[in-house]
């Protein structure tokens, strides 16, 4: 590590202070979040979030200003909204400055910090073992998995639990991961892992994908553009891909995904390219503090307007 960047982490653990470093190494806080009114609040797996602390406005503004300048950017009243990793342990960082706040604010989703296999998820409830082997067999037969679900809802954990069967499953895959922060894990052996910046899009990269030789196509999440570059890419020889969207339900994800490539500038119906990429759609959520898998559903093609689902009563709860 050379000296500017240890002197800038020093510089960021003594603006974060001992509350914030404390739930960083706390292995079960998922985030760290401070309001405008200088209140530290901790999210711990199953516990609900916690008051920890306060921090002064002084100290946040200053923290936010190193953590851009760890990005390459400044933060000012012009440019108020500063995101990316947490220069500290890659963590998701968004950050807040007024005048769009009343007060320094910011988040920091920490990474997970140990992959849980699909195995671990029916142990705790999160899936049941009918849920586990519909995506076992959608794993070994090169299926296209949708995962939907709020923010804090698990998505990005149930992806490297879908990833960890992957490389269980089929350890020969090459896979392409893209993402904007690094959340996601992978232990196959063959992978290659891209991050967006503010330079270079998602969309950007996934074209380059095409070139790196991938045999499944993740993207950590999709909001933007990108969409209809993966749709693309999964129905012309790349299937077996994993894929995150922001959704209140199965069939919402979808919806999300017709406007996400609307929102390109396609005016043409994308939705038989989506029954067509679209193999099952996983919805997990959160209620009391425990995440479940609501939803599992088949996309069996598009016909007369709407989608064709395969309900999978046995499997909905």
């Amino acid at each position: 590590m050379d000296i500017p960047v240890r002197r800038r982490q020093q510089k960021l653990r003594i603006e974060a202070g001992a509350e914030v470093l404390q739930a960083l190494a706390d292995p079960d806080v998922v985030e760290v979040m401070l309001n405008p009114d200088g209140r530290l609040w901790v999210e711990a797996c199953g516990q609900g979030m916690v008051e920890i602390g306060r921090m002064t406005p002084l100290n946040a503004e200053a923290l936010i200003g190193t953590v851009a300048d760890s990005l390459g950017i400044v933060a000012t009243r012009e440019t108020p909204i500063v995101e990316g990793e947490f220069p500290l342990d890659g963590s998701r960082f968004e950050g807040l400055l007024p005048p769009v706040v009343s007060g320094p604010a910011f988040t920091i989703r920490k990474r997970p910090q140990r992959i849980f296999t699909l195995a671990e998820y029916v142990r705790q409830g999160v899936l049941d073992r009918q849920q586990r082997e519909r995506i076992a067999c959608a794993i070994s037969a090169y299926e296209n998995l949708l995962i939907v679900g709020g923010t804090g809802s698990g998505k990005t954990t149930l992806t490297n639990a879908v990833i960890d069967g992957i490389a269980a499953v089929h350890p020969e895959d090459r896979l392409v991961i893209i993402e904007d922060t690094a959340e996601i894990q992978c232990r196959s052996e063959n992978a290659v892992i891209l991050r967006s910046t503010v330079d270079v899009s998602m969309e950007r990269l996934l074209r380059a994908t095409m070139r790196l030789r991938p045999d499944r196509i993740v993207v950590g999440e999709v909001r933007g553009a990108e969409a209809l570059a993966l749709l693309k890419a999964w129905n012309t020889g790349h299937p077996g891909g994993v894929a995150t969207v922001h959704a209140n339900s199965a069939q919402a994800g979808m919806v999300r995904l017709e406007q996400l490539i609307a929102e390109s500038g396609s005016a043409k119906d994308m939705r038989p390219l989506i029954a067509e990429a679209i193999d099952l759609v996983l919805f997990i959520a959160r209620e009391n503090g425990q995440r479940r898998l609501k939803e599992l559903i088949t996309v069996d093609g598009f016909e007369q307007g709407s989608f064709r689902i395969g309900a999978l009563d046995e499997l909905v709860h």
